[in-house]
């Protein structure tokens, strides 16, 4: 989510894994919910999340690293600790908060480059999405239709709809503020396919609709 400079010594895959696990621990305990953990529903949203949540935060995170990376600039990933924890208590209430960390940044100064990096994020969330949405019929027309596989792809749209427009929130170190102060018209045609992902086509209605054209396409 943020992309500031930080100075400091960190294995990036050993923060992205503490990320990760924690991301969807706290989402798998929010979908289940505090009283419903010893069911075996608890370990299906944890497979869940893990798939979903925890891709679709990796993913994320990379895609800023790797194009502050092509810019020249010394890039890695720092878990927040302390936010880890924060969102695995708030969970136990009912509620989810993505802050598991972010790639911090050296050797970028200009507004374009740092926008650009910024947009790496949720930009990389709208196309996990659309992948979330087109895979289904896929797994359907190889016949591994199973509800784990439907829920994983409905929740999987979801996610990256939300978190994509969530962070281009256009205040503190949100992307969205990066983005803003590069372009006006990118952060508007971003905040429009959030808007667009997040309410518009995040229905069961319009799942069914696609997944039902994809289906007899493959199948003509």
């Amino acid at each position: 989510m943020d992309d500031r400079a930080m100075s400091g010594g960190h294995d990036d895959l050993v923060e992205l894994t503490k990320a990760w696990a924690g991301t969807s621990l706290a989402f798998a305990i929010m979908q289940t919910g505090a009283a419903n953990l010893a069911s075996m529903l608890f370990i299906e949203n944890l497979l869940v999340a893990a798939i979903v949540c925890g891709v679709g935060f990796v993913v994320h995170e990379l895609a800023h690293q790797k194009v502050a990376q092509r810019f020249g600039a010394k890039a890695h990933f720092a878990a927040d600790n302390s936010w880890l924890l924060i969102s695995i208590a708030l969970a136990f209430t009912g509620f989810f908060i993505a802050a598991p960390g972010a790639v911090w940044h050296t050797g970028v100064n200009d507004t374009k480059r740092i926008g650009q990096i910024a947009l790496a994020g949720p930009l990389s969330n709208y196309i996990l999405a659309v992948i979330f949405l087109l895979i289904y019929p896929l797994i359907y027309v190889v016949g591994l239709d199973f509800d784990l596989f439907l829920t994983i792809c409905m929740v999987g749209f979801s996610f990256n709809a939300w978190i994509g427009l969530f962070n281009l929130i256009p205040l503190g170190p949100f992307d969205g503020t990066k983005i803003l102060a590069w372009s006006r018209l990118v952060y508007g045609v971003m905040v429009a396919v959030g808007v667009l992902m997040a309410f518009i086509l995040n229905r069961q209605e319009f799942f069914i609709s696609v997944w039902g054209w994809m289906v007899g396409i493959f199948l003509s």
